[in-house]
């Protein structure tokens, strides 16, 4: 795993054992870290019901406690928007990492009359993506991280078409040689807020588009979903950007970026329940999460200007 490379590299730099440890374990070494009084603070990333856990544990434990949770993140597309490239971003923010990453593409919103050109655009790119193994240098997207995963992701296929959405591009139809759990890229049309596909973080290769008629309608849609990590609008229009960029309630917003991923020194972190406590990761608020303030007052003055002062205390 990551965190074991981590460890080695820190030990191979020269890195003292034991300031740097791995621990494997499920709920007991999660909880017994969480009730440790030695741990002064906890860094969680992953689903949101554990998210919540973990934040209101660790806190009733006085630990600090930084949790991000899920997300569903939107991509807004309006009738102006260059078609080529809010399809090229979509493909590219849906499927990157096999749709295995918190702010991946999930939802495209189409507004208007931009619907079937968008989707058609998204359509034709589908088959040009190399599926096949991680290791293999010309695959572009890897297999699903276990078979029980690959599986609950293949079955909002199954529930989509039973709810009325149209399966236009069937991932399940992939073949691939070799070992791992692949699945091919999924693209569903006309997904509404009711179904599961659209309810759900599916954490895979499944892009849903929703439709909507006009700007305010699919802001809306954006807002009351109760995911807010990512959002972001493709359009031309310099006013609907702006206007977005203050009415979007998500902790990441991005105008013709379909990921906003900040750099390093700005706070990467989400809104509602994609977050849980106040502190996000990176920039200046990961900085204080690892650190503790200290303030020293101190003051070399002559003795004998010393006397009993029994106001405010002061530095001359």
């Amino acid at each position: 795993s990551a965190s074991l490379y981590v460890a080695e590299l820190l030990q191979d730099a020269g890195v003292p054992d034991g300031v740097f440890n791995v621990v494997q374990g499920d709920k007991v070494a999660v909880d017994g870290l969480l009730g440790h009084p030695d741990v002064a603070a906890v860094s969680f990333v992953g689903s949101t019901p554990i998210a919540r856990y973990i934040y209101e544990t660790g806190a009733k434990h006085g630990k600090r406690v930084q949790a991000l949770g899920g997300a569903k993140n939107h991509m807004i597309v309006l009738p102006d928007a260059d078609v080529d490239m809010a399809a090229d971003a979509a493909v590219s923010a849906a499927y990157g990492s096999a749709g295995e990453r918190c702010m991946a593409v999930s939802v495209v919103v189409a507004v208007g009359d931009v619907g079937d050109r968008l989707v058609n655009a998204i359509k034709e790119r589908l088959p040009q993506l190399k599926v096949g193994p991680g290791l293999d240098p010309e695959s572009e997207m890897g297999p699903l991280v276990t078979r029980e995963h690959r599986d609950r992701v293949a079955s909002y296929i199954d529930s989509s078409t039973e709810q009325g959405a149209t399966v236009v591009t069937d991932g399940r139809e992939l073949e691939v040689d070799g070992d791992g759990f692949f699945l091919g890229v999924s693209l569903l049309d006309n997904v509404t807020p009711e179904m599961d596909a659209y309810r759900d973080e599916i954490f895979g290769p499944v892009l849903s588009v929703v439709r909507t008629e006009t700007y305010d309608e699919a802001v809306r849609l954006a807002n009351e979903n109760p995911y807010g990590n990512g959002v972001a609008i493709y359009t031309r229009d310099g006013g609907a950007a702006r206007r977005f960029q203050f009415e979007a309630q998500a902790g990441m917003v991005g105008i013709n970026v379909p990921i906003p991923v900040p750099v390093a020194f700005y706070s990467f972190g989400g809104w509602k329940s994609s977050l849980f406590g106040d502190s996000h990761v990176y920039g200046p608020e990961g900085i204080n999460f690892y650190t503790r303030g200290k303030v020293v007052t101190s003051r070399w003055p002559d003795p004998a200007t010393s006397k009993v002062d029994l106001g405010f205390p002061q530095t001359r």
